[in-house]
């Protein structure tokens, strides 16, 4: 990538611990020096392009042609070494993630039919079941760390069920899937568990078909290898996991943290809606999607973009882009139009946002139904967020509560502990 010749000042970078409390700050600040498209260093000092405007985020992903997601393409390869800490973004894949044009179309459309098929009043139902296992679990205590114990099993454990996992394998399957999502020693076995355990299953599906994912995109008209089958569970299991987590857990926050919704918290259906919409644009849970990938010489937002040169969509910049919201303060209930899951060709397939805020939306309901009283354990200032320039959300969410007795139910299980 080369960097235009100019006065303004030198790249920033886009890592280090000035992410981890304030990002907006961040953002502003590059927005303010830059423009709508800035140069960055990703680790290790990689020059990317960071893109903070709203309208310009929305042109990259209105031309998936000039914009592609083929990270094959970037120029960048013969400075990445083997243990780059955001190569697992970036290393290309037979999943839908790389895909373009009508082979993208082909099977994101799959996995939409797939998810289109899921009922929803089931799911709901499903998943109120699963939040009550998880807050049985710990509610008699007065005390729990909703990160640990509650915000980040409800997605996996409800993904397993749209899979039509067995029972006896899910606490294995959800251990490995939120290992393998995290950057240690131990991601690229879990990874590998998780592979072959969905090799399995969608064998066992060629044989005993059911109204779960895997089973409707066997039977889908797109005509999908095994292996095409396999990636693409791993690629739904993983983009329901962290962002949904990160969902109902900021969501969780602002209602236990802002006064505008502490009165309502006994009650709390009537605003949860509304939190849950107000941290899509505040607190983003996917706070930055690397990337794009220019296709030929181009500009975008005053910059000259080269060919090959990687663009990292700034999700939360472009959310408080002043020149889309002049007041970020300003009320946003009811505006969806957000970029949270992204946008165009290579956005979340519908209904996979429909179904995350099911998910999130009946998580944090069914917290305050059945804890009534949950506080903070300790002071908000102290609550400390991942070190993350990709996801937003929170290391632990320590609260308080009245115990309460939880009595046997008969014919209802517990979800497995993992």
């Amino acid at each position: 990538m080369t960097e235009n010749p100019t006065s303004s000042p030198g790249p920033l970078r886009l890592y280090g611990p000035q992410l981890q409390q304030d990002p907006a700050a961040l953002y502003a600040k590059i927005r303010r020096e830059h423009g709508p498209v800035a140069p960055v260093l990703l680790d290790g000092d990689i020059p990317a392009w960071f893109v903070s405007g709203y309208r310009e985020i929305h042109q990259i992903c209105e031309d998936s042609q000039l914009f592609a997601r083929d990270t094959r393409r970037w120029t960048m390869w013969d400075r990445i070494p083997e243990d780059w800490p955001l190569l697992p973004y970036v290393a290309h894949n037979p999943s839908v993630m790389f895909t373009e044009g009508a082979e993208h179309r082909r099977r994101a459309g799959a996995i939409g039919d797939a998810l289109s098929a899921v009922d929803q009043f089931e799911l709901r139902a499903h998943c109120e079941l699963v939040a009550d296992g998880l807050i049985d679990s710990f509610a008699g205590t007065g005390e729990a760390d909703l990160v640990a114990q509650y915000t980040m099993r409800m997605p996996l454990l409800v993904v397993a069920w749209m899979f039509g996992l067995p029972e006896h394998e899910i606490p294995a399957l959800v251990r490995d899937i939120a290992t393998s999502l995290d950057v240690g020693p131990d991601a690229i076995p879990a990874y590998t568990r998780v592979q072959a355990a969905m090799r399995r299953l969608v064998a066992d599906k060629h044989l005993s078909p059911g109204s779960d994912l895997p089973s409707h995109l066997i039977q889908h008209e797109a005509d999908l290898s095994d292996d095409e089958i396999v990636l693409d569970l791993l690629v739904v299991a993983a983009a329901a996991q962290q962002p949904t987590a990160n969902w109902i857990g900021n969501t969780i926050r602002l209602m236990l943290t802002d006064e505008r919704f502490a009165m309502t918290l006994a009650g709390g259906r009537g605003s949860v809606g509304q939190a849950l919409n107000e941290v899509l644009w505040q607190d983003t849970p996917t706070q930055n999607f690397i990337g794009r990938f220019a296709t030929r010489d181009t500009q975008l937002g005053g910059q000259r973009i080269r060919t090959g040169d990687l663009l990292v969509m700034g999700l939360a910049a472009a959310n408080a882009d002043p020149a889309v919201r002049p007041d970020v303060a300003d009320d946003q209930t009811g505006n969806q139009a957000y970029l949270s899951f992204g946008h165009g060709e290579h956005g979340c397939p519908y209904p996979a946002p429909e179904v995350a805020q099911i998910i999130a939306k009946t998580s944090v309901e069914v917290l305050l139904d059945r804890l009534p009283g949950v506080e903070l354990a300790v002071p908000a200032e102290k609550l400390m967020w991942h070190p993350s320039v990709w996801m937003r959300g929170l290391t632990r969410l320590p609260v308080t509560f009245t115990p309460t007795y939880v009595a046997s139910q008969v014919g209802a299980a517990a979800p497995p502990p993992w």
